[in-house]
């Protein structure tokens, strides 16, 4: 029988919702997965028997992931735009670079996109970021010019959108692709559901590529899967880079260490002291996890 290839766009109660050959096709996983501690996820490159009759497909191999979430449950992410506003709510550097660490990790592209601009200035969380090397979006009602170019960043590749309840995200979503139909606080006409009742995630086509509509983003911790070793924390935060490897010790763990050179790339203004902060609080949370822990 025919086989194609295809990708994952969404797993409900165990039917898969898989986009092949430029067609949809239902299907149910092998037993064998379940068997084997595999879960199908949204965003899998799978290869699939389709259904004959009316009757679901099967999925019958799922390709190696190039990367995967816990938090929401989703695979082979290129891009993840974290939101957030300049005021209401105030934007949480510790939060933000949690995310963009999370990614980093992941080997996710992370951009951040400020909103809500025409309230306040938003020209310092701007910089503390373009600074650190992110591409970064400004967003207004006022002064949309940013939606094109994210518009754009979308094209060819498959993208979610995080942020707290508040930032805009569905604001934004609704601009860069308005038959989306995204109401905050109100049952999504597309969507079939309103601010805080998604329960799945799901890819939609837009703009080229793929958007995740995604519960929960926000909320990645190491309680829910995302954890990133204190040793390896280093290596997501892009601006470490070039001082790497010239500390004086090379057990330095860069947080308060005789010699450090990253210590003094934040004391010469080379690096943002509120990424340095989210990247001491982060490194002292991961000390308290134990190996046994992640077991």
């Amino acid at each position: 029988m025919m086989q194609l290839e295809g990708r994952i766009l969404k797993g409900i109660s165990g039917f898969y919702e898989v986009e092949a050959d430029g067609q949809l096709h239902t299907c149910k996983a092998r037993g064998v997965f379940r068997k084997q501690g595999i879960t199908p996820l949204p965003g899998d490159m799978v290869r699939i028997t389709p259904g004959e009759n009316g009757k679901e497909g099967t999925v019958e191999e799922i390709f190696a992931r190039r990367n995967f979430l816990s938090r929401p449950p989703v695979s082979n992410i290129d891009r993840l735009f974290v939101v957030v506003s300049v005021c209401a709510p105030n934007p949480n550097p510790l939060v933000i670079d949690r995310l963009t660490a999370i990614a980093a990790h992941k080997q996710i592209e992370p951009l951040i996109v400020v909103t809500k601009s025409d309230l306040a200035d938003p020209e310092p969380i701007l910089k503390i970021y373009r600074s650190a090397g992110f591409t970064t979006f400004c967003i207004s009602p006022e002064s949309p010019g940013d939606v094109d170019a994210i518009r754009s960043s979308l094209c060819g590749k498959v993208s979610a959108f995080t942020g707290n309840s508040g930032v805009g995200k569905s604001t934004l979503l609704n601009a860069i692709d308005p038959a989306l139909h995204i109401e905050t606080a109100q049952i999504s006409r597309k969507l079939g559901r309103g601010r805080h009742t998604t329960r799945h995630v799901e890819l939609y086509r837009t703009c080229g590529g793929y958007v995740a509509d995604t519960p929960g983003f926000s909320a990645l911790d190491i309680e829910k899967g995302e954890f990133i070793h204190k040793d390896d924390l280093q290596y997501c935060f892009r601006e470490f880079e070039p001082f790497l490897g010239e500390c004086r010790f090379t057990s330095c763990a860069h947080t308060c260490d005789s010699g450090c050179r990253i210590l003094q790339a934040v004391q010469q203004g080379d690096i943002p002291e509120s990424r340095h902060t989210s990247y001491v609080t982060l490194y002292e949370e991961a000390k308290q996890v134990k190996d046994w822990q992640l077991k």
